[in-house]
């Protein structure tokens, strides 16, 4: 019995499916590719986050440090005696040091804005000017004198320490889309970005087609004419096309735009879609040749259906570059304020509003989030359409 036992524990043994043993390429390539997901999503979301954060807070700390309490040593005055009331036959002021729209908790203070804070809360103290004042945790204060406060009495000034509580707001977006227009600039790139976009893949998905299977003279040097075009540098254009806008009245103008992102991509364009529909199955064009179908037949009703990852892998190319262009929106479009893009608000928020990180911040985001649904809507395209024609077989 004990030697039938064993034999079938061995058994069992051998049959068991093999442990699988990572090896250390295994972990090395996986903890890389995590690494770089972390450090390339680490900004945006320090991005998000600052946006959303109190514009006093985002001052003086990072956003890392956006889920605890912060610090602040603030310097603030009483209220004026125009605010004093007889109250069982003393004189009271009555307020709160607070700055208005904040809340906090002090931890102690004093009367002086040129040194740190000094005297813990719990019992009346005297002023500079002599006037006694009962200062809470809450930021409340009451002034109390024996005579009534003179007329000409100064604020009283009281710098403490207070502890601040995380605090999330939406306040930042709504200045930057109502005062700073972002709003008027996030509508203007748009209608830029979207012919932008269109245009050049209605051109090149042509161009491509006839490149690839039209037989005509001098095809093969226009090929390499528009793959040649690839590495000519766009600003060595911007002066000859802006003089030529200026003759015809165009400068200034969206078409103006429309017409040089059409000009600025179309080699890309044509390369791309030129690789993925040269490498479509031949059988499927002849079949359709025999059938009797046309050029354009074949191209409406096969090659473009067949070539939609290739067309949405360069739709997102041309879209980011738009959306986030501000040399060639900045030498065509101008300075007018009213036809500004995206780009060029920000950097005009830049000059005049620098210190105001909120603004910064949420007017950043706020260029982000189009381009961000645009890839990811698009992103299991984005490979196919790169890597198709790569390999042939």
């Amino acid at each position: 019995m004990s030697a039938t036992t064993n034999v079938q524990a061995q058994e069992a043994v051998n049959s068991a499916p093999p442990r699988r043993k990572f090896p250390f390429g295994w972990y090395a390539v996986r903890g890389s590719l995590i690494l770089l997901i972390i450090i390339w999503t680490l900004p945006t979301i320090g991005l998000l986050v600052s946006s959303v954060r109190d514009k006093d807070q985002l001052l003086i700390s990072g956003w890392w440090s956006s889920f605890r309490s912060t610090s602040q040593t603030i310097t603030n005055g009483t209220a004026m005696a125009d605010a004093q009331q007889e109250v069982d036959g003393e004189w009271v002021i009555e307020g709160n040091l607070f700055p208005e729209g904040r809340s906090g908790t002090i931890a102690f203070y004093g009367f002086s804005g040129l040194r740190a804070p000094e005297i813990a809360l719990g019992e009346p103290s005297e002023t500079r000017d002599g006037f006694m004042i009962d200062i809470q945790p809450d930021g409340a204060y009451r002034m109390t004198s024996p005579e009534p406060f003179p007329d000409d009495m100064r604020a009283q000034q009281v710098t403490f320490e207070a502890e601040f509580p995380p605090r999330w707001t939406f306040d930042n977006y709504e200045e930057v889309l109502d005062s700073a227009g972002i709003g008027d600039s996030f509508v203007n790139t748009a209608v830029v970005a979207i012919p932008s976009t269109i245009i050049p893949i209605a051109i090149a998905t042509f161009a491509a087609y006839a490149f690839a299977w039209m037989k005509f003279p001098g095809r093969l040097g226009l090929l390499i004419m528009v793959v040649g075009m690839l590495v000519v540098p766009l600003q060595l254009s911007l002066i000859p096309v802006l003089k030529l806008y200026n003759q015809f009245n165009l400068r200034g103008e969206f078409p103006a735009l429309w017409l040089a992102h059409t000009g600025f991509g179309l080699p890309l364009a044509i390369y791309l879609l030129y690789n993925y529909i040269s490498q479509l199955p031949r059988d499927i064009i002849e079949s359709a040749q025999i059938d009797g179908a046309s050029h354009f037949d074949i191209f409406v009703r096969l090659i473009v259906p067949l070539s939609v990852p290739a067309l949405a892998a360069f739709a997102i190319f041309q879209f980011l570059w738009v959306w986030n262009d501000f040399l060639v929106a900045l030498v065509f479009l101008g300075t007018t304020s009213g036809e500004q893009v995206l780009t060029m608000n920000i950097n005009a928020l830049n000059g005049s509003r620098g210190e105001e990180w909120h603004i910064m911040t949420s007017a950043a985001f706020i260029s982000m989030i189009v381009p961000l649904l645009v890839f990811f809507s698009l992103q299991r395209y984005f490979v196919r359409g790169l890597t198709a024609g790569s390999v042939k077989g």
